[in-house]
């Protein structure tokens, strides 16, 4: 029965997390467009309202067959990625086992860190709303006790984490006037730093740039493998010079030291 229990929540969790993955799309695709968030969802295409039976996340994208039942015309694959890979996150917030609060508190910046990752990928900006507001909660968060919901004073290591690691990015961002690396990355080290402490900070920072370099060098081999071959399957051409955004390696890198645990100082140190 209790195991019953714990499927139900963790399936409930998923669902959910599909449901605001699926709001988190329409934030990202009409923010900073001067549509509001109220409304109903429209066709890109042929612009027609969309009924209830293609709203439902994953599975009517999946039943249409990733096309428009009145146009015909495809529909983005963001949507149900962004609505599983939300519930997927939402999932592993459930099994990390932590206190209400700060499910909470994970369920929130994950849903911000989810709309930053994707409208850097589509528009290669960091949206500096959704970045404070993830910095300020971690912040406030550094004073909450989650276990009594009561206030706590953070110790010096916690409140330095965040400016510690956006330091060196904003001296790689002061030194190459914004060609290496953008503002936007020293601002959500700030709320990674906060959020995390200063040791999952450390670990998420040395991380990113791994990931980085890896996947980067990857797209840019991959993009010469099909120019070679004379396949257009990629958007552009990558080299070496492409600017290529860095924030989703920087979240990518945060997910897995929080669900994770990933420890960098633990690894190195005998």
């Amino acid at each position: 029965m209790v195991m019953s229990l714990e499927i139900l929540i963790a399936v409930s969790f998923f669902i959910f997390g599909t449901l605001v993955g699926s709001f988190l799309n329409v934030v990202i695709l009409r923010f900073n467009t001067g549509k509001g968030l109220t409304g109903r969802s429209q066709c890109q295409s042929c612009g027609r309202t969309l009924t209830a039976s293609s709203l439902i996340p994953v599975l009517s994208y999946v039943w249409l067959r990733g096309s428009c039942k009145v146009c015909g015309s495809k529909i983005s694959l963001q949507y149900p990625l962004v609505e599983t890979l939300t519930g997927v996150l939402f999932l592993l917030v459930f099994f990390k086992a932590i206190t209400v609060f700060e499910t909470i508190l994970a369920l929130v910046v994950t849903g911000i860190l989810v709309v930053i990752t994707v409208y850097d990928f589509k528009h290669s900006i960091i949206l500096d709303s959704f970045v404070y507001w993830f910095a300020g909660i971690s912040f406030v968060a550094l004073f909450i006790n989650p276990e009594t919901v009561s206030y706590v004073q953070p110790s010096l290591y916690a409140l330095i984490a965040g400016p510690i690691l956006a330091l060196p990015i904003w001296f790689l961002w002061i030194i190459s006037r914004g060609t290496w690396i953008g503002l936007g990355d020293a601002k959500l080290f700030l709320g990674v730093g906060w959020f995390l402490g200063l040791s999952g900070g450390v670990s998420a920072f040395a991380l990113s740039f791994w990931v980085g370099a890896v996947v980067s060098g990857l797209l840019i081999f991959l993009s010469m493998v099909l120019r070679t071959r004379k396949l257009n399957l990629l958007a552009k051409d990558l080299t070496i010079k492409t600017e290529i955004p860095f924030a989703p390696f920087i979240i990518l890198s945060f997910f897995i030291v929080y669900f994770f645990e990933f420890n960098l100082i633990t690894l190195i140190t005998p």
